[in-house]
């Protein structure tokens, strides 16, 4: 039996597959991403800082794994009280680690890192969705603009205020930037910047995740040392000045909703989002040519967040490899 499903207005036709047939479709992973030698320009706009330690979660592990990257931007976003001395403090966090990480492979140079870090806009976009230009966003231009083939992956952690400036100041750098936004609460704190997007540029590639990353923290094997708080207690407190400072942010348990969009680029094929990654499988907007959604099909929902199973049935491999990478620092 089918069932139809209204998202953002349309009409989605789905299946109701059982689950065990939904997982056995994508039992297997492309033989791709950056943990297969696959190197990627990275860009990250965060709203870091304040009240939202899910982001300073996510930005220590983005930082365990930044040997596989070009980091080419680290932006502070809106809303709220995000600002780049965040983002520069958790780096100072990773430059006392930094040695020992260096055995272990190349990574960057904690002044490396400082050097591509930059405010971006402090408050949300008002009506029409576009202001003025911010450092963030002329440094996403300057950075999608470079000589480079390969496209640069845009990683939206808070507001999309810069990249909705970046775009409309420049609209020719949609050619180089493929954007993978955490929607959901960041999109009604800065509604008017995704509306621009959403209206003037159907054309941008764009993974619009409103749902799928919160397979991250729900669901999946949480059994025995697995669990969102008995993880942290194990396998990142003590582990270094990065996991010290990890373990008592979130009350001591893992969120980090924002961490699918590196999983995506770690296990996977980021070039076609509809195939699973260890940062979920997306579906094509069907009005969209490179715009994608969460995936409505229920036998993929975990607590009627959509397309988080697509995440969570990862749970134990992705968990076990940042673990790997956090002995490091012990």
């Amino acid at each position: 039996m089918n069932r139809f499903i209204v998202f953002w207005g349309l009409i989605i036709l789905v299946s109701r597959v059982p689950l065990t047939v939904a997982q056995s479709e994508t039992d297997r992973l492309p033989d791709s991403g950056a943990l297969e030698g696959d190197r990627y320009r990275v860009f990250i706009s965060s709203d870091i800082g304040g009240r939202d330690e899910d982001d300073i979660q996510s930005m220590v592990h983005y930082l365990m794994y930044s040997d596989l990257f070009d980091t080419e931007g680290l932006v502070s976003s809106p809303p709220y009280e995000g600002r780049k001395e965040a983002i520069l403090e958790v780096i100072d966090v990773y430059a006392k680690d930094y040695d020992t990480l260096k055995k272990h492979a190349n990574y960057p140079h904690p002044d490396t890192l400082r050097t591509v870090t930059r405010q971006g806009a402090t408050e949300a976009n008002p009506a029409p969705g576009y202001a003025r230009p911010t450092k963030g966003s002329q440094w996403l231009i300057q950075c999608a603009h470079r000589p480079d083939p390969r496209p640069l992956y845009v990683l939206v952690w808070g507001g999309i205020s810069d990249v909705a400036q970046a775009v409309h100041d420049d609209p020719s750098i949609k050619e180089k930037i493929r954007v993978h936004y955490i929607a959901s609460w960041n999109r009604r704190n800065d509604e008017p910047a995704f509306i621009y997007l959403d209206t003037h540029h159907p054309d941008l590639w764009i993974i619009q995740n409103e749902t799928t990353f919160r397979g991250w923290y729900m669901g999946g094997n949480q059994e025995k040392d697995l669990g969102n708080r008995s993880f942290i207690e194990q396998h990142i407190k003590g582990h270094g000045a990065l996991g010290d400072y990890f373990a008592p942010l979130k009350k001591g348990a893992i969120k980090m909703g924002d961490t699918p969009t590196v999983a995506w680029l770690l296990r996977g094929n980021p070039s076609d989002p509809t195939q699973p990654s260890w940062g979920g499988q997306f579906i094509l907007h069907p009005e969209r040519p490179n715009w994608y959604i969460d995936n409505p099909n229920p036998a993929l929902a975990q607590d009627d967040r959509n397309g988080a199973k697509t995440v969570n049935r990862w749970r134990e491999p992705y968990l076990r490899d940042w673990q790997d990478r956090m002995d490091w620092c012990k």
